[in-house]
């Protein structure tokens, strides 16, 4: 199981080859903890619970995934989490 930031989920989503179906995106990454600011959550899940049916890019796919996500999930507007 691998942890990653909602800051950083565009990179790991880069690891898999687009584009790409909804169902084989989320299994992809079903074992993969999100790391929220109020919490976590598994990404395959979230990424389930996306409208579009496939995905053109990394991009694409961390777009529809930031419209799942509550806004206190990723964070205070205007703030960084910086390197961290």
């Amino acid at each position: 199981m691998a942890d990653v930031k909602i800051a950083r989920v565009t990179s790991v989503l880069s690891e898999i080859e687009y584009p790409v179906d909804r169902e084989a995106a989320a299994a992809a990454f079903d074992d993969t903890t999100l790391i929220l600011a109020d919490g976590e959550a598994d990404l395959g899940e979230l990424i389930g619970e996306t409208g579009p049916d496939s995905f053109a890019s990394a991009d694409d796919l961390t777009t529809e995934l930031h419209n799942v996500v509550p806004i206190e999930a990723v964070g205070e507007p205007g703030q960084s989490d910086g390197d961290a």
